[in-house]
């Protein structure tokens, strides 16, 4: 409870608890913004010298793309360089011959997005099956498109053909695994302050007047836990919130999936373009977040790896504050406990990228660095019959925790009351091997 305490009522785990999460949020947030909902704007000069598009590209305005037309053939120099020009940002010259060599060129003064240049393509091209219709068949245009439906293809893995596998869900998943360790570090490194200071300020003396060293070491341990899951809950339930208030404020018709299925479309509809190309840029950063990501389950197992790696790393971060004869020692460890974080890391992100590999199979059962792996194994989705991959790898990591735990307090209590030595190797042996 001591611990408890001291740590709930901090400065900086007050404001680590709220930040946090908010600080999360505004990425979302930014990734949804800028994830596919920006228009860019442009004015197109048409340089249609035999007037074949009748000074007129669409029936109705297109508020993201302003057409204007010149009756005379006009050079790229002219445009480029000419300052009555310099208003509009591209030139689409329109060719006499269009219509049967179906060729055109757009000149740009700056890069369009990839929306923008699909936009005036289509808009280009449909007013030219316009025009083509009225000069070859008796049909209307709205009777032709009625024949002319687009074609949607959909290219799937038959190995995957639900798209369970995809970067983005490994790439959340790798997200759940960075988190379980900058809890752990972050919390680890306090209870190897804790330790440290209480040994350098002689307050563990009178301490263990009253307590085993075992009992001291798992109040430490479970005192400085629960805080870290009081603050992980925080996080959860801000976060949680967060997302809902963005569905239902701010992202209303970018999230709702009615509004973007191609199903709904209307062919005969004059902003079909437009609700044609929203589904195709529909932003798929959100479309992870509300539809495909299972949200509950994967929080539930990322509980079960933070608390079992927790007591893993947790321990090994006593155990190296308990035995260190200085700070300096201190230091010099905490070197080869980042890296270990690190290589964790680095094996969640390798997993991604080759999830077959001898090494990834190893990572996953690895204590030292399974949270992460299971994690990012998880958000791609275990084949079917081979869940008990994960049950095993965190069985594995549980028992490894309390074989670091049993070795922790060993340390613990042989090397808490030592000072004033240089921490060796031989050092650690020996208290392991003392009763």
């Amino acid at each position: 409870m001591r611990e408890f305490k001291e740590r709930i009522g901090t400065r900086s785990f007050v404001l680590f608890s709220l930040l946090g999460p908010i600080l999360v949020l505004a990425v979302i947030y930014l990734l949804f913004t800028m994830g596919g909902s920006h228009k860019q704007e442009w004015k197109v000069l048409v340089s249609d010298s035999k007037g074949i598009l009748e000074n007129r590209i669409m029936l109705d305005e297109d508020v993201s793309i302003q057409y204007d037309f010149v009756d005379a053939v006009l050079e790229i120099e002219d445009f480029r360089d000419g300052k009555r020009y310099q208003k509009y940002d591209a030139m689409l010259d329109v060719n006499e011959k269009v219509i049967s060599n179906k060729t055109a060129f757009v000149f740009y003064r700056n890069e369009p997005s990839v929306r923008m240049q699909t936009m005036v393509k289509y808009q280009y091209e449909r007013r030219l099956e316009e025009i083509m219709v009225e000069e070859t068949s008796n049909l209307s245009i709205k009777d032709y498109l009625k024949i002319k439906q687009p074609l949607n293809v959909s290219f799937k893995n038959v190995y995957d053909p639900n798209d369970e596998a995809s970067d983005l869900r490994g790439w959340v998943g790798f997200t759940y695994g960075t988190m379980i360790f900058a809890f752990i570090f972050l919390f680890g490194m306090t209870i190897l302050r804790s330790v440290s200071k209480e040994k350098s300020s002689r307050i563990v003396e009178v301490v263990l007047a009253s307590v085993k060293p075992n009992q001291m070491l798992t109040g430490k341990l479970i005192g400085i836990g629960l805080s870290a899951f009081i603050q992980f809950f925080i996080w959860i339930v801000v976060i949680g919130l967060g997302l809902y208030l963005m569905r239902e404020t701010l992202f209303p018709d970018m999230l709702d999936p009615a509004n973007m299925s191609a199903a709904n479309l209307s062919v005969g509809d004059e902003s079909y373009q437009e609700r044609y190309f929203t589904v195709k840029e529909y932003n798929e950063f959100v479309n992870l977040i509300y539809e495909r990501i299972q949200f509950f389950a994967q929080t539930g197992y990322f509980i079960m790896f933070f608390l079992a790696g927790y007591m893993f790393y947790g321990a090994l971060f006593a155990a190296v504050g308990a035995t260190m004869g200085s700070e300096s020692d201190g230091q010099q460890f905490i070197i080869p406990l980042i890296f270990l974080l690190c290589f964790a890391l680095f094996a969640g992100y390798n997993f991604m990228n080759n999830p077959e590999s001898d090494l990834s199979a190893v990572l996953h059962y690895l204590p030292f660095t399974s949270p992460v792996v299971v994690m990012v194994k998880l958000a791609q989705g275990y084949e079917p019959g081979h869940a008990y991959e994960l049950w095993l790898a965190f069985i594995i990591l549980l028992i490894s925790s309390f074989i670091m735990l049993a070795i922790a307090s060993r340390l613990y209590k042989n090397g808490i009351l030592q000072f004033g030595h240089r921490l060796r190797l031989r050092h650690m042996l020996k208290w392991l091997r003392k009763t």
